[in-house]
């Protein structure tokens, strides 16, 4: 028994698993909100509705978002004309997209990453693919590690349908693996184009309008790895804990369902007030063992829902506006990109607390928390603890 205990203990990490790279990237097709409510109702060829464009208009003038990157574009849609429709037979035409698409922008935030990390690919042993664009066999992780080169024998794993908690559940389970396999650099991918879920208006479904309001495409990597060693590698972030939980009387607020016509969301207008009422005892459970118990004392890393969501949580915690900075400014330039924003969200805080000269990679602060939510409603919450920025 001595032996399989020391086997046991050989292959663990004997620290935290840490984040060592972050890489983005998005679509080049650009539209700006302002322009939006214009493009989408032309391309749409739905010009005759105007009550309901007015409504739309609204939507996006209250979404807080200046730009998002798509990769529907005008050429796209055009040869694709059901797509516009609200509830037209496209799945086929939608899925050719993603299957090639998701992949190829996942690659470029990959490379991003592995350059930034500075260690030959080769290193990398563990891959993790999140994308809530598309399902197919063999998956977009399969895909990817061809695209990259990467080695035959790296561990996968493809998480599909996801929704908006999946950047967490990629952050958890990175841990898990890094902590759990000695030596192990896990490349998590979460990439999305929201090929699947465009659709023409329609006044009989205005949780359709909200989705086209505010959701946009990108992708975001990071190699998450433990025990770094200090030659070659600078760690960002620790990952402290993670953990998930479904909040209570909550079914059916946020869903989504892949269709004939392509992936159909409903959400309740109940959802602000589900996550603001709930999010305490996350975050309690989460942060008891540190002895945390003041909200405005750590750094923020929260999924960009919408701006009511993060109003209502703000108002509720008693937060400074500040401590949304960082996510607001990712909704601001690229809207709700679902799994890959709090990556993103990541990536904008340790440049910033460069920039602004901070002490540590958290705005200068030494622990904070990822909150992310989506689909069940599910949320997920990751302890961060931030790492001293080189003078």
């Amino acid at each position: 028994m001595a032996k399989l205990a020391e086997i046991r203990q050989s292959q663990r990490a004997e620290g935290s698993a840490t984040v060592l790279a972050i890489g983005t990237a998005t679509p080049v097709n650009v539209l700006y909100q302002a322009d939006y409510p214009d493009y989408y109702f032309r391309i749409t060829k739905s010009e005759h509705l105007t009550k309901l464009k007015e409504k739309f208009k609204r939507m996006c003038d209250t979404s807080m978002i200046r730009k998002r990157y798509l990769h529907l574009n005008e050429e796209i849609l055009k040869e694709n004309p059901n797509i516009c429709a609200y509830m037209a037979p496209s799945l086929d035409a939608r899925q050719d997209i993603v299957v090639v698409e998701v992949p190829k922008l996942g690659k470029e935030a990959a490379v991003k990453a592995i350059k930034e990390w500075g260690q030959p690919k080769s290193k990398i042993t563990h891959l993790v693919f999140c994308t809530t664009s598309g399902v197919d066999m063999p998956g977009a992780d399969y895909q990817l590690t061809k695209l990259l080169g990467l080695r035959p024998s790296v561990n996968r794993f493809m998480m599909y349908q996801q929704g908006c908690f999946g950047g967490g559940t990629a952050l958890r389970m990175a841990k898990d693996l890094a902590e759990n396999n000695r030596g192990a650099r896990v490349l998590v991918v979460c990439s999305e184009i929201n090929a699947l879920s465009f659709h023409g208006p329609s006044e009989s479904h205005l949780d359709n309008l909200v989705g086209q309001a505010l959701f946009g495409d990108g992708a975001a990597a990071i190699i998450v790895g433990a025990d770094p060693d200090p030659a070659t590698e600078q760690p960002i972030f620790q990952l402290v804990s993670a953990s998930q939980t479904i909040l209570p009387d909550s079914e059916g607020a946020v869903d989504g369902h892949l269709r004939e016509v392509g992936l159909i969301f409903h959400l309740l207008k109940e959802v602000p007030a589900l996550i603001s009422k709930n999010i305490e005892r996350s975050l309690v459970e989460a942060f008891k063992p540190l002895g945390i118990s003041d909200w405005n004392s750590i750094f923020w890393i929260a999924h960009p829902g919408g701006p009511a969501i993060l109003d209502q949580v703000e108002a509720k915690l008693g937060l400074e506006k500040e401590k949304m900075k960082a996510t607001r400014e990712v909704l601001k330039e690229y809207g709700n990109m679902a799994s890959g924003s709090v990556l993103f969200i990541l990536d904008e805080m340790r440049k910033r607390s460069a920039e602004d000269g901070k002490a540590t990679t958290g705005e200068g602060l030494e622990w904070g928390v990822h909150f992310g939510f989506g689909p069940g409603l599910t949320v997920e919450t990751v302890v961060l603890h931030s790492i001293p920025i080189a003078a």
